[in-house]
């Protein structure tokens, strides 16, 4: 046989060869892009449902700030949300969400706030971390980011806020990068936002008492029953106050409704600047309130009772229509010790409240304008 023949086929073997090597790896190359989209999309379906699944504001914010961070693979996540229109931190202080459970978690009074070099933030931003841009987004960061992408929270054409984020990899965000999915979240996060907020409203109006714009009865009977739970778990003591205004009725009498409004109003003001964000204060009906003291100790309840009990009697009541007022309160305190919180919770709860009022009456009895303990 001619060996040209012979080796022009052996060439034409090793190139058949060849190529389907070159297939294979390219067969092999496409099947692990199509596997790493693959997972790409199953953390984005993941994401998105847990963040469409958030009952609540704070839930929603842990997903965002560790969710989000995880599945992402960012460095630096923060959250800028618009106060003014709802009042963002008065609910969530209503809440008991303290300000240092999520630090990444910013506010700012006015969608001007949120400017970058003095435009209108309705577009994602994305580029080198600049410190005069970018300094007060990422001011609880540990370390600045290298490349940042600030993307807007809109509803309904309103500005929420915006969500910051960033990585330590220069070419993560630049501002040639498509910005399709990004705005495919921002969207995902505004609308939930604006859902848990509505819902967190709404579940806040009817656990809190119009006038003086405490929780009411409902709110501090259910949270009674959560905290000795947790006393329990915890093992550590609760402390439960029953306050009443003295002399309410002459109030009304001398001052009209409408000066009785602004006592009720103030004394539950001046009560809540007394307590922790952890406590809480709720209005019973009439002129009586209640505040449970979480984590206290039989003594530390004393002195916070004698300083609502002083807060209220030391400084007159200045009232809308009728001038000035003085007013005075009493208190009965019961403790409840690590050591004595047994039996059912619901039966303990109720032997608590109990015992506080019958120490108010013991105060009442007693010239009023002061605190008593329970036996």
């Amino acid at each position: 046989m001619d060996k040209s023949l012979i080796s022009g086929s052996n060439h034409l073997v090793d190139a058949t060869h060849n190529e389907v090597h070159l297939v294979r790896a390219q067969l092999q190359d496409l099947l692990i892009e199509a596997r790493h989209n693959q997972d790409i999309l199953n953390r984005h379906q993941t994401l998105d449902l847990q963040l469409i699944g958030s009952h609540s504001f704070r839930e929603l914010i842990q997903h965002i700030f560790v969710t989000l961070a995880e599945l992402c693979e960012l460095d630096q996540v923060t959250l800028s949300l618009v106060n003014s229109q709802h009042n963002l931190q008065d609910m969530l202080a209503d809440l008991k969400v303290d300000s240092t459970e999520f630090p990444f978690l910013l506010f700012v009074q006015s969608e001007t706030e949120l400017q970058i070099e003095a435009r209108p933030l309705k577009k994602p931003v994305l580029g080198n971390y600049e410190t005069d841009l970018h300094q007060t987004l990422f001011s609880p960061c540990f370390e600045q980011p290298v490349s940042v992408a600030i993307i807007p929270l809109i509803r309904q054409s309103k500005l929420l806020g915006s969500l910051n984020l960033g990585s330590m990899n220069p070419e993560r965000f630049s501002f040639d990068m498509g910005t399709d999915f990004i705005e495919r979240l921002a969207s995902i996060i505004a609308i939930c936002l604006e859902n848990v907020i509505n819902s967190e409203r709404l579940t806040q109006i009817s656990l809190t008492d119009a006038l003086t714009n405490v929780s009411n009865r409902r709110y501090v009977e259910q949270r009674m029953l959560e905290e000795i739970g947790r006393a329990r778990r915890q093992h550590y003591g609760i402390a439960c106050m029953y306050l009443d205004i003295d002399h309410f009725k002459n109030i009304n009498d001398q001052h009209g409704h409408q000066g009785g409004d602004d006592v009720l109003r103030e004394v539950a003001k001046r009560i809540k600047a007394e307590l922790r964000l952890s406590d809480t204060i709720g209005r019973f009906g009439g002129e009586e309130f209640v505040v449970l003291l979480v984590n206290t100790s039989h003594t530390n309840a004393l002195l916070v009772a004698e300083r609502i009990r002083a807060s209220i009697a030391d400084k007159p009541f200045l009232l809308s229509l009728s001038g000035i007022c003085d007013v005075t309160i009493s208190i009965g305190i019961a403790t409840l010790s690590d050591d004595h919180n047994l039996g059912e919770i619901d039966s303990a709860a109720k032997a608590l409240l109990l015992r506080a009022d019958r120490a108010l009456y013991q105060a009442k009895d007693q010239g009023r304008n002061c605190v008593r303990e329970a036996e």
